[in-house]
């Protein structure tokens, strides 16, 4: 059953029925608690504020009259309705029938597909000295959409204020979607929803819940631990109702499913919705849009990351469902691991995209990278599947934290040093000259184990972890497939970190292809370009363009052409320069390390490792002037100006023995 209200915090009650059923006057009863002597044609809307109502609900109770309202009207008011109270006369069954042959079949025809739910109210019961509420029992098993039978009478007051708050109740914690009355158990959409909770709840990931676990749930939904000698009482229910309802002192899940029927049929409805609630379940037992896909805002030129915070959920997820501790998750621990999801992250094809194992197995490093790939190309999914995994309980807050959004690229490229921690390389080259081949060789793969594990070239993305100058980053690779040269590239595979031109050192046409790209797309663009000789395991040949891949390098101020075969095991230092050159854009000095030197290649490591010189600066500042050691006197500045002078000479003589020793 579909309820329209969802997570709707009001409540709009419509009182229908036969004429002289004593709609009117049980609405003017519950106003002025007490009996009217003059009953109008039809009560005006009343809004009863949220503090004077048990739910703490704004609630607009709304009169239907016969007399004064068309056929057009009431359907009018059906449809916004959120809970219809049909009301029929105990001292007349003919109304008690227009329920069935009239009212229901008329709120079914108002609301397709979402039928609103309803309330029986028997009125007038201080008129007889028996009850019609079997029969209004009958009526609520032919009808789902019932949620409660109440009898009142509105001249002794009798049930008038129980009979308003059932009506917020069917609205806001509704029966049927949780329960199936006949059948006296939890609907099938209500059992899956409290299987998932079960399994979040589980941390210790061993199919029970026990004290630590029930208590953290408690926490979690109602602000409130539970004290031990409820929780004894609790099991000692299980136990007599139930007898594997309780296990090695914890509570079963068949066990867990078995209090909350107990609750929804001891009318405690509102503790089960409680609970689905703050798992995110709105009244369609659905996870609610909003808690899946928080709002979140990426500016033009800024990407998406996990946070520290979203990197620990996942790894203690992994090495929570890495049952046998090798590393890896087998297929039934991944099965496990997205168990309260709806379907896993990735499929078969994750061995083509990260590292996995020698059985194909994603491994720990290879599905922080899947996770990594996923939050930067569709961060939106990531949120998803965060909050299906249970993070919005596990760290009590929203999705959001896991996430950090990195500053504009424009402002990495002016300060030429980048604080993202992900970057993406685009390899670009002519069909056939291996840059599939190298992509996958990212992963560990050599071309013989391509051939050997029937690797297909059919993913775009593969990803990594590499480390630059000491500290561990994310390089996604991503294969443009640029059928001719003479068609143009769209804004999204020429936007990246850094640009990788692969040609084919075998090939004599192959770097005219490149050559061109880079002087159409990159030439006047601020983004770092890598160009690579791939296949160096072949006989290297001429190439048919004016200039020669290092003499073109060098005309056009680029590092130069770096060599690289996939025929045997692959070396990672072609993709550590293609990191360090998107960390470092436009930074020169960064790239040291494709270079000889290993004097100076040491001396722009430590360099990198260590603050900047102004952050230096200010933090020796701000000590001296804790420590009163600052000067202040004119004389000390002026001998310090004059030492400072003295090593910057120092240094530029330093520099030119460098540059000496280079050539």
């Amino acid at each position: 059953m579909v309820f329209r209200m969802g997570m709707n915090r009001n409540v709009r009650i419509l009182l229908v029925g036969e004429r002289g059923v004593g709609k009117t006057s049980l609405i003017l009863s519950l106003v002025s608690e007490e009996f009217p002597d003059d009953v109008p044609a039809k009560a005006e809307e009343i809004t009863i504020p949220p503090d004077v109502t048990p739910e703490q609900v704004p609630t607009h109770i709304v009169d239907y009259s016969a007399a004064e309202q068309t056929d057009e009207m009431l359907m009018e008011e059906i449809h916004r309705a959120h809970v219809i109270c049909i009301v029929y006369s105990v001292e007349d069954e003919e109304t008690l029938d227009k329920v069935t042959t009239r009212w229901l079949p008329l709120i079914r025809v108002a609301s397709p597909g979402q039928p609103c739910p309803v309330l029986l109210v028997g009125n007038k019961v201080d008129l007889v000295d028996y009850s019609l509420i079997d029969a209004a029992y009958s009526i609520m098993e032919e009808y789902p959409e019932i949620e409660s039978c109440i009898e009142c009478s509105a001249k002794t007051l009798k049930n008038i204020s129980e009979m308003f708050y059932y009506a917020q109740k069917a609205v806001l914690h509704p029966t049927s979607p949780l329960y199936i009355i006949d059948q006296r158990e939890l609907t099938e959409a209500c059992q899956n929803a409290l299987i998932r909770i079960f399994k979040i709840c589980d941390t210790d990931n061993d199919g029970l819940l026990n004290d630590i676990e029930l208590n953290n749930f408690q926490k979690r939904c109602f602000n409130a631990p539970l004290q031990p000698q409820v929780l004894d009482d609790v099991k000692a229910v299980l136990q007599k109702n139930l007898p594997d309802g309780v296990c090695r002192d914890s509570i079963t899940l068949r066990g867990f499913l078995f209090l909350h029927c107990l609750f929804i049929q001891r009318g405690r409805n509102e503790t089960t919705w409680t609970v689905l609630r703050k798992f995110g379940y709105d009244n369609t037992l659905q996870v609610a849009k909003d808690y899946l896909y928080p709002s979140l805002k990426v500016p033009p030129g800024c990407t998406t990351e996990l946070s520290h915070r979203g990197h620990q959920f996942l790894s203690v997820l992994f090495e929570r469902h890495d049952e046998d501790g090798d590393g890896a998750l087998n297929p039934n621990e991944l099965q496990s691991l997205f168990a309260t999801c709806p379907s896993p992250l990735w499929g078969t094809e994750a061995s083509q995209i990260v590292v996995t194992n020698s059985k194909g197995w994603i491994t720990l490093q290879g599905y922080m990278c899947y996770w990594v790939l996923t939050t930067l190309l569709e961060v939106h999914k990531t949120l998803a599947y965060l909050a299906y995994l249970g993070y919005n309980i596990t760290e009590n807050e929203n999705q959001l934290t896991a996430i950090q959004v990195t500053r504009e690229k424009r402002l990495d490229l002016v300060k030429k040093q980048t604080s993202r921690n992900v970057y993406q390389c685009h390899v670009i080259g002519q069909k056939g000259c291996g840059k599939s081949v190298f992509c996958h060789s990212f992963l560990g793969y050599s071309l013989e184990d391509m051939k050997t594990k029937l690797i297909e070239n059919t993913t775009q993305c593969t990803v990594n972890m590499v480390q630059v100058y000491g500290q561990e980053k994310f390089l996604v690779l991503r294969d443009i497939d640029v059928r001719n040269v003479t068609e143009p590239l769209m804004p999204a595979e020429i936007l990246c970190d850094v640009a990788c031109l692969v040609y084919d050192v075998n090939d004599p046409k192959s770097f005219e292809y490149i050559a061109r790209i880079y002087l159409k797309y990159f030439a006047e663009s601020k983004i770092p370009v890598l160009i690579v000789s791939n296949k160096s395991d072949l006989e290297e040949v001429r190439q048919d363009y004016l200039l020669q891949p290092t003499t073109f390098c060098s005309r056009h101020k680029l590092p130069p052409p770096q060599a690289f075969s996939a025929a045997e095991k692959p070396k990672r230092d072609i993709f550590v320069k293609l990191a360090t050159m998107a960390a470092f854009p436009r930074f020169q000095a960064a790239w040291i390390l494709f270079y000889k030197h290993s004097n100076l290649r040491r001396l722009v490591h430590v360099l990198l490792l260590r603050p900047s010189p102004g952050e230096w600066v200010s933090r020796c500042v701000r000590h001296l002037k804790q420590l009163g050691l600052f000067p202040t006197d004119t004389t000390t500045w002026w001998k310090a100006g004059l030492g400072i002078a003295a090593a910057t000479v120092v240094g530029f003589l330093v520099v030119k023995v460098l540059k000496a020793d280079k050539r």
